[in-house]
């Protein structure tokens, strides 16, 4: 199978790179790993809530619709993604994992579990949630509760009455930790100082977030944390939590023993624990784009927006600086203009 473009995911820059795409009379398809709509998100925690989510901002061409904000923001947003596919006529194609890419003389292959498609160019929106990031620490093969990843979180209630360390200073570790705590005993370990916000997320904070994140990712590093920047808001939850002391957190333990955490640097910090929740973050998912050989001395693919500075043909979205959901909106047209234009006569339009 054959499309002058490849779309690799559908989620938030996926599908914006889609519209881009149609909008422009392009050949494209969109290939997708997961079973129905909606990227990462339909994934989310069911307990977590639409209006709690972080940040969710509209598709191009189609506002987001009226909801509860009570509702599951999975199902919503899930929804909202399979509407603005239906509208848009996107072709995409799901489940089809994509397992690696290769050059070839006329572009790329592409081999997937659908069989092979082939490229002129390719936009790459696989985001991070395939890949979820478990820090080495001693002892974690020794410890005899539970461990699990913020990915594999599903809600607080089969934590209830139990002793829960939670890992990670993002934003879903705040969420889940606050979750956790209204039935559970609670610790939470991080590996710097919390950095709090009071006054939301404005356009300067972000600015220097995304100015800070390409800086990185243009100079051919992985892409920093976000959260570095930004801070953490202090919503009326995150207020409540402190108030009852859920947010008094303790620095990163050294290891893990059968039945808690210990910190060796402070003698006789013991922490028992029937259960450690990773909220270590995620790394973006480009295993499939190994073969390839775009990862440089400083462990990323240098970038130039979002073009790979290594192979004009592909581009990179949903990645670095436009990781979030409005930057996801605004690399996938931007990725899709640069890359007709390199591609040329070479493509239907």
């Amino acid at each position: 199978m054959h499309a002058d473009v490849v779309v690799i995911g559908a989620g938030q820059a996926g599908l914006a790179a889609g519209h881009a795409l149609r909008r422009a009379g392009a050949d494209f398809a969109v290939l997708d790993g997961n079973a129905g709509p909606g990227g990462a998100w339909q994934h989310r925690w069911p307990s977590l809530r639409l209006g709690a989510a972080h940040r969710i901002h509209p598709l191009p061409g189609l506002p987001l619709p009226a909801a509860d904000p009570a509702a599951p923001a999975s199902e919503v947003v899930a929804d909202y993604f399979a509407d603005y596919e239906q509208r848009f006529d996107l072709p995409v194609h799901r489940p089809v994992a994509v397992r690696s890419v290769r050059r070839t003389a006329e572009g790329f292959a592409l081999d997937t579990s659908a069989g092979e498609w082939t490229a002129q160019g390719l936009v790459n929106a696989t985001g991070t949630w395939t890949r979820p990031f478990w820090p080495a620490y001693p002892g974690r093969e020794l410890f005899g509760g539970r461990q699990l990843h913020a990915a594999d979180y599903r809600g607080a209630e089969e934590f209830r009455g139990r002793h829960v360390v939670v890992v990670g200073g993002g934003t879903s570790a705040v969420q889940q930790l606050i979750e956790i705590s209204a039935v559970a005993d609670t610790t939470w370990v991080t590996r710097r100082e919390p950095v709090w916000r009071s006054g939301g997320f404005d356009e300067d904070a972000g600015r220097a977030a995304v100015a800070l994140v390409d800086q990185r990712v243009r100079a051919g590093l992985p892409p920093g944390s976000v959260v570095g920047v930004t801070g953490l808001v202090e919503t009326d939850a995150v207020l409540a939590a402190r108030a009852r002391g859920v947010l008094d957190r303790l620095p990163v333990f050294d290891r893990l023993t059968a039945d808690g955490v210990v910190w060796d640097g402070d003698p006789g910090r013991f922490v028992p624990a029937d259960v450690v929740l990773w909220a270590t973050g995620f790394r973006p998912a480009l295993e499939h784009l190994a073969p390839l050989h775009l990862r440089g001395p400083g462990g990323g693919s240098a970038m130039d927006g979002t073009r790979v500075v290594a192979e004009p043909r592909l581009h990179l979205v949903g990645y670095g600086p436009s990781a979030s959901t409005i930057g996801a909106n605004r690399s996938g047209p931007s990725a899709v203009r640069e890359l007709l234009r390199t591609l040329g006569g070479d493509v239907a339009a």
